[in-house]
C-alpha cells in the first residue's frame, strides 16, 4: 500500500510540474528565429521579447488559454492538498471523490486551453502586431507538455476515483 501511495503522489506531482512548465515556458509555437507562448513572443536573433497585449486581434483567445491553464494548475495543486487532507481524515474504505473531482476539473481546464490554442493557432499567428513573421512555425514542447499533462491529470483523476483508503 505504501508503494501505491508513493506512486500516486509522484504521479500527481509530475502532473503539476508538467502544468507549471507548459504554462510558464515560452515554447507553445516555435520557429527558426522565434518562440512564442500565451504570454509573450521572443525573437531569438535579438534576444528581445514582446508581451502579448490587447493590441493583438486574437487577444481574447489568448486570454482564454491563459485563464484555463492557470486554473488547471491551481486545481491540480488544490487537488494534491485535498488528497493529503483526505488521507488523514477519511474513514477506512471511503473513496477520494473530492480529490478526483478537483483533479478532473484540472484535466478539463488543460484540455480546453490546448483545444483553443489548437483551433485558433492560425489566426493567432497571422496577426500583424508581431514584429517578425511567426506563421511559419510549429508547435513547441510546451504545447506538447500541455497535452501530456491532460493525459496525466485524467489518469490521476480516475485513479483517485477508484482508490479506496486502506490501512
Amino acid at each position: 500500500m505504501l508503494i501505491l501511495l508513493a506512486f500516486i503522489i509522484v504521479f500527481h506531482i509530475t502532473s503539476a510540474a508538467l502544468l507549471f512548465i507548459s504554462t510558464i515556458d515560452n515554447a507553445w509555437w516555435v520557429g527558426d528565429n522565434f518562440s512564442t507562448d500565451v504570454w509573450s513572443m521572443c525573437d531569438t536573433n535579438t534576444s528581445t521579447c514582446m508581451a502579448i497585449t490587447d493590441q493583438f486581434t486574437e487577444y481574447q483567445s489568448i486570454q482564454a488559454v491563459q485563464a484555463t491553464m492557470i486554473l488547471s494548475t491551481i486545481f491540480c495543486c488544490v487537488a494534491f492538498l485535498v488528497f493529503i487532507l483526505q488521507l488523514f481524515r477519511l474513514k477506512q474504505g471511503e473513496r477520494f471523490v473530492l480529490t478526483s473531482v478537483i483533479q478532473l476539473l484540472s484535466c478539463l481546464c488543460v484540455m480546453i486551453a490546448a483545444s483553443i490554442y489548437t483551433d485558433r493557432h492560425e489566426e493567432l499567428h497571422k496577426s500583424n502586431e508581431y514584429r517578425i513573421e511567426v506563421s511559419k512555425g510549429q508547435y513547441g514542447y510546451s504545447f506538447v507538455l500541455a497535452w501530456i499533462a491532460f493525459a496525466f491529470t485524467l489518469i490521476s483523476g480516475v485513479m483517485y476515483l477508484v482508490l479506496r483508503k486502506r490501512k
